[in-house]
């Protein structure tokens, strides 16, 4: 499966006197297609012989992130404090949230008390040898970037592969028998933006990218309409706060949390799930300026960014932060205002300048 996601940018202007709409030749129907597609698990006979190992020896890492995975829940929290929140995850286990909420971000997933992911983005880091800042050339020189990462146990065998572009935006490297770390670039300035460290059996549940195997593969959990609800309230909390820490690194203003705003972006994320489609115009045609105006919301200028089928909010984010549209609206100077609304895979930023 290709963990890709979908998105589109759509900013309304001058208290919604006109639309611009940045889709390019954007078909719903076939977008909706190429995501079912790309969601497709390949399982293919590999040969007999061992698959190449891209573990990178001689890696030195000496930032303390690094040793957080297996880290107990009590170690963590001896170390680091209480977490500002805990979020659930769709992937069994909770997001434990610390921020300083302008310029620092990092979120540590624990299960059965044990630390098995980590999502971090900001300044201070103690990720070395690579730092947020850092660009892909320096980044390259520590870790080896390849298009096929592989995972062997016996007679069951997995390969990630990734495309160009993959490869340009966020890399997989192998740090030991166990852990893996994505970077997360932006391509737009040539730096490193966020990392992502985790361990084998979350990164076979989450498959950001495409993946051929020989065996089994770990199954995600199911989750009741309860469950579902507190992941996707986690995952707009996270938007929300990766949102304002990237605005704060380009020097922009920070945004405040608009709960009316987050009823209509939620309300346009369940609506795309529901009906299968995606887009910013819901099927009968309606846009962000009508959703606003059905809920009595004024403004002077506002703006929307959905995605789909990334593995979570972070994930969204970073896509958001590639795409020449949904940055404009990521960073634009006049934004006051955030609503963040997730249901399932599909997200909703909607931004606005209030009066």
């Amino acid at each position: 499966m290709r963990g890709i996601g979908r998105l589109i940018v759509l900013l309304l202007i001058g208290a919604g006197v006109f639309y611009l709409v940045k889709i390019g030749d954007f078909n719903p129907d076939e977008a909706v297609q190429k995501v079912e597609q790309k969601l497709k698990t390949k399982e293919t006979k590999m040969e007999s012989k061992s698959t190449p190992d891209h573990f990178t020896p001689n890696i030195d890492l000496e930032g303390d992130l690094y040793s957080r995975i297996g880290e107990t829940s009590d170690e963590l929290q001896q170390e680091l404090g209480k977490p500002v929140r805990k979020d659930k995850s769709s992937y069994g286990y909770d997001w434990w949230v610390y921020t300083t909420e302008e310029n620092q971000y990092m979120q540590f997933g624990v299960e059965d008390g044990q630390v098995v992911t980590i999502f971090a983005t900001g300044e201070d880091l103690s990720i070395d040898p690579v730092n947020i800042g850092q660009s892909y050339d320096e980044a390259a020189a520590h870790f080896e970037f390849t298009k096929e990462v592989s995972i062997s146990e016996g007679i069951t065998s997995y390969r990630f592969q990734l495309t160009d572009e993959e490869l340009k935006v966020r890399p997989l490297v192998k740090l030991d028998k166990q852990t893996y770390m994505q970077l997360y670039f932006d391509t737009f300035t040539d730096k490193l933006s966020s990392v992502r460290v985790v361990t084998q059996d979350i990164l076979l549940k989450q498959r950001p990218y495409e993946i051929y195997y020989r065996g089994q593969l770990p199954e995600k959990p199911e989750l009741t309409d309860a469950e579902w609800e507190d992941v996707q309230k986690g995952m707009e909390k996270q938007i929300f706060d990766i949102t304002n820490v990237i605005r704060k690194r380009h020097d922009k203003g920070s945004l405040s949390w608009d709960d009316p705003i987050a009823e209509v972006a939620f309300s346009h994320s369940k609506d795309m799930s529901d009906n299968n489609y995606f887009s910013h115009y819901s099927q009968n045609g309606e846009g962000l300026k009508e959703r606003l105006s059905e809920h009595d919301i004024y403004y002077l200028s506002a703006g929307e960014n959905i995605a789909a089928q990334y593995t979570d909010g972070p994930a969204a984010v970073e896509g958001w932060l590639n795409s020449e549209g949904h940055r404009e609206a990521l960073l634009k100077d006049g934004y006051t205002h955030l609503g963040v609304g997730v249901y399932r895979y599909y997200y909703t930023q909607n931004f606005m300048q209030k009066p």
